[in-house]
């Protein structure tokens, strides 16, 4: 192993995820982070060392880190979790590696960068909003121009990652897999002309009555997960508030949006750790004309100790790309920080998952509300 593989390799295995969920089954890095370093430093070299690239996606600084410590100059980052940037920031710090910037998307690509990479998202609209303004932002002249690499585990790519890749360039190379990850390699882009940013999705549900409004990367996009409908229903026998009420991973806003329809003399706060969650909300709620309160934050950090009437939680069951409950089990006890007593949390989760004793512990005497074939709707009292 080459010094600079093995100076490589001691950097990965020292990221930690924090303030992510961490346990030891999760890593802060996998073998797609690795695949896509180990390209730029062997087949782009020379748009990688001494030279400013951009990254996107990165999930605990693996990418960021990794590029600065083969030699990149500068590194124009984006990253749609608040919770990704400040694991970055944390790991940064602890390596004494700073020369990186964070931007958001429309603002990320640079005219000096020939070198983009990316973590593959799993929605197929995120990756194309992606590509569009990776194309878009680089130099139409540039000899050589842009290089998109976006890597993933195989479990998780699909084929019409290949074809909306090829909406923005011309030619699409794939990587032979590596430890179960592959890399897709994408050049000569296509005339900023021909490549529109993409516009939210929109869609009225009919039986809701509500407009739904998604930027590209919101979960469900702009159809109404199962989850979210069946705490909604239940909403109708909440508590009603003249106080504060928070929509808690609040999604493209929803369970908000109703809340502040049920409520409308209250202060409705819609939270989530994604950037384009938190704008879907905030045109979720314009495009019904009502007005809410919209924050990116990990859980409720922004909000004071018993300070809400009502919390409506959808908890997230991933941690990236893994089923794991620990993201719900911590946002359960930030709802119960906030909470004030005898205020309510409402949650509702995949019924196998049981989740009632643990909000029993976490906020205090829980009740079932509604229960289907797949979801279950608790409410639980503030002690």
């Amino acid at each position: 192993m080459s010094d600079v593989a093995a100076e490589l390799a001691l950097l990965l295995t020292s990221l930690r995820r924090r303030p992510d969920v961490e346990s030891p089954e999760l890593q802060a890095h996998d073998a797609a982070d690795r695949l896509l370093l180990d390209l730029a430093a062997t087949d782009h070299a020379d748009a990688l060392v001494g030279r400013e690239i951009v990254v996107i996606g990165d999930t605990h600084g693996a990418l960021t880190l990794g590029a600065l410590a083969l030699g990149a100059r500068h590194v124009r980052v984006h990253q749609d979790s608040i919770v990704a940037e400040r694991a970055l920031a944390e790991n940064a710090a602890a390596l004494g590696l700073t020369a990186f910037s964070h931007h958001s998307l429309a603002e990320v690509a640079s005219t000096d960068a020939r070198l983009a990479l990316v973590r593959l998202p799993r929605a197929l609209d995120a990756l194309d909003a992606i590509a569009r303004e990776v194309a878009r932002g680089s130099d139409p002249g540039a000899d050589p121009g842009v290089a998109l690499l976006a890597g993933g585990m195989l479990k998780h790519m699909s084929l019409g990652a290949n074809d909306v890749l090829r909406v923005s360039f011309e030619r699409l190379d794939v990587s032979l897999a590596r430890q179960k990850a592959r890399v897709l390699v994408a050049r000569d882009p296509r005339p900023a002309g021909e490549l529109a940013a993409l516009e939210p999705a929109r869609a009225r549900d009919a039986d809701l009555g509500l407009e739904v409004v998604a930027v590209a990367g919101a979960f469900a996009g702009a159809s109404v997960d199962i989850g979210a409908r069946a705490l909604i229903a239940a909403l109708d026998r909440a508590p009603r508030s003249d106080g504060t009420i928070i929509d808690l991973a609040c999604g493209t806003g929803l369970i908000a949006t109703t809340l502040a329809r049920l409520n409308p003399g209250a202060r409705v706060v819609a939270s989530d750790v994604s950037a384009a969650a938190v704008e879907s909300a905030r045109l979720t709620a314009e495009a019904n004309g009502v007005t809410i309160d919209v924050v990116q934050d990990d859980g409720l950090g922004a909000q004071p100790d018993a300070s809400a009437d009502l919390i409506a939680l959808n908890p997230p069951f991933h941690v990236g790309a893994a089923v794991h409950t620990g993201i719900a089990h911590r946002l359960f006890a930030e709802a119960a920080r906030v909470l004030r007593p005898g205020g309510e949390l409402w949650v509702v989760f995949n019924s196998h998952l049981q989740y009632a004793p643990a909000l029993e512990r976490a906020v205090g005497p829980t009740r079932q509300e509604a229960r289907g074939p797949k979801f279950t709707v608790t409410a639980s009292r503030r002690r």
